[in-house]
């Protein structure tokens, strides 16, 4: 996420040779049901993540299923119920932690919740791969909880690409932030790299949480608007905020007056970009950031170097190559550095 766009990148993975028994993987506890694909590789993969009904994290899911078919190990995804279930994501880690994997990747909802539940696993020496949203190291080093590598994207680049094109199309004037999760620290890094592009260009009159939520942050967008009708442009620190965000501008009437750029690149917003609503995204491909964690864990299992950090790619979308990035979806239209390669 940090390379310049005009760096060239290419993909590929290595093979690795399966043995023994296809083994079938279930659902259990609550939450949403599990996903999985069964091989009969050497790696055999738990994948736990935020919620499926956020399509972000649905892409990473099935990056990842299709990675472990293509391999042929196991792989199983599950995820709690909403973007805020730290409870239902933590018992589907410590369900998983009693069951025969070799291998995890854990998406936490803040910096915290998964360590307790990680330490059984942890205690077995099974390799965890910290996905996406950066796991706190000093509450983990207490618990005796390690990462054989963080995958995900840079927040603080996207936050910055994003504040450089708002800028761009506006001016200058007064914008608004529709935030994340309180707390949550992609949404603080994409805030912060906004701020560094926008600070003394442009004037944040307003920024609130929406928790990631469309029918949210449209109520917030609507108060915003209420209370500073002079707005240029709003910052969503995701997609379907985002959409909220110009369904509600929409409503009051303004639509084509208030430039929306937000950050994922999830279908629907790529779709909003082309017709318009959207002005931009800043994509993060989380197809690819699932199977950047099997194949992570094909090379940890096998006992292979893996590097301690992996940047998955990002990428500005606007009207100059959303059809690319559509017709590529949810693939990088763009060939990526892959360190796993080989």
């Amino acid at each position: 996420m940090r390379y310049p766009q005009s760096r060239r990148f290419r993909i590929a993975t290595g093979v690795v040779l399966a043995v023994g028994l296809a083994v079938t993987t279930t659902a259990c506890n609550r939450g949403s049901s599990a996903n999985s694909s069964s091989g009969s590789g050497q790696a055999k993969i738990a994948i736990v993540t935020r919620d499926f009904t956020n399509p972000y994290w649905a892409a990473l899911r099935d990056g990842a299923i299709a990675e472990g078919k293509k391999q042929n190990v196991t792989v199983n995804v599950q995820a709690g119920d909403n973007e805020t279930d730290s409870s239902g994501e933590n018992a589907k880690i410590s369900t998983l932690a009693g069951q025969n994997y070799n291998c995890f990747g854990v998406v936490p909802v803040n910096a915290t919740n998964v360590i307790t539940p990680l330490v059984p696993v942890a205690q077995k020496g099974i390799p965890i791969l910290n996905l996406d949203t950066q796991i706190d190291p000093a509450a983990s080093k207490s618990a005796g909880v390690s990462y054989a590598s963080f995958i995900g994207s840079d927040n603080l680049q996207a936050g910055t690409l994003a504040g450089q094109a708002l800028q761009k199309k506006v001016g200058s004037g007064n914008v608004a932030i529709l935030q994340g999760i309180a707390g949550e620290q992609n949404g603080i890094n994409r805030e912060k790299g906004f701020a560094a592009a926008t600070t003394g260009k442009l004037t944040v009159v307003a920024k609130q949480p929406a928790d990631y939520d469309q029918s949210k942050a449209q109520t917030v967008t609507e108060a915003i608007l209420h209370a500073h009708p002079d707005i240029k442009g709003i910052f969503a620190a995701n997609d379907t905020m985002g959409l909220g965000a110009a369904q509600a501008v929409k409503n009051a009437g303004k639509s084509g007056q208030i430039t929306i750029i937000s950050v994922d690149g999830i279908k629907a917003a790529l779709q909003a970009v082309q017709s318009g609503t959207l002005s931009a995204t800043i994509t993060q491909y989380p197809y690819a950031e699932g199977q950047l964690a099997v194949q992570a864990c094909i090379k940890a299992v096998a006992k292979k170097s893996v590097p301690a950090r992996i940047v998955a790619p990002i990428k500005l979308i606007d009207k100059s190559n959303v059809d690319k990035a559509i017709g590529s979806f949810p693939q990088p239209f763009e060939p990526y550095q892959n360190p796993l390669a080989g």
